[in-house]
């Protein structure tokens, strides 16, 4: 079967109509465009890649993917208000939204960084006891070794003089 070749602007003036404020789900943009949905979740897979968010078939901004709103975040940082209200109005975002995913995406970075130094400090702790043990397990070694000699020599001494006449 062959594919049909869409241009650069359709693909991106269906894309445009997944986006908020008046997103449209991908099954009614099959039946408005005749694209199937394949082809349709495979360009705003692609538009996601490329980081531009493009939300599920979900309008509530919340309901985003985490993708998503990290993309927003980053087409948002080097805005200023009057463009951020623009972008926010196309979008159909409020600027309280993306602050507060800018401040969870850097919550999460704190928390990784945090968990990397307990991580660091727990395999520190780790090669602490490891050489302990090494250390105990060297010791023990050389104990038994010791017994072992001490009573091969004592059997020796059997063979040789007799049995002992403490016994």
């Amino acid at each position: 079967m062959k594919q049909k070749s869409y241009s650069k602007e359709f693909k991106e003036s269906v894309i445009k109509k997944m986006m908020p404020p008046n997103a449209v789900s991908v099954p009614q943009l099959c039946k408005e465009t005749g694209v199937s949905d394949v082809t349709l979740y495979k360009w705003r897979k692609e538009y996601r890649n490329r980081g531009i968010a493009v939300p599920g078939d979900n309008s509530k901004a919340d309901d985003w993917t985490a993708e998503d709103k990290l993309a927003v975040v980053i087409e948002t940082a080097g805005l200023n208000s009057a463009q951020l209200s623009e972008y926010c109005c196309s979008k159909g975002l409020y600027s309280e939204q993306i602050d507060q995913w800018k401040t969870a995406a850097l919550s999460g970075y704190q928390r990784h960084a945090q968990a990397e130094k307990e991580k660091n400090r727990y395999r520190q702790e780790e090669r602490k006891q490891i050489k302990r043990l090494e250390a105990e397990l060297r010791r023990k070694e050389k104990a038994l070794a010791e017994t072992a000699a001490l009573l091969v020599l004592s059997k020796k001494c059997e063979a040789i003089w007799g049995v002992s006449e403490e016994d």
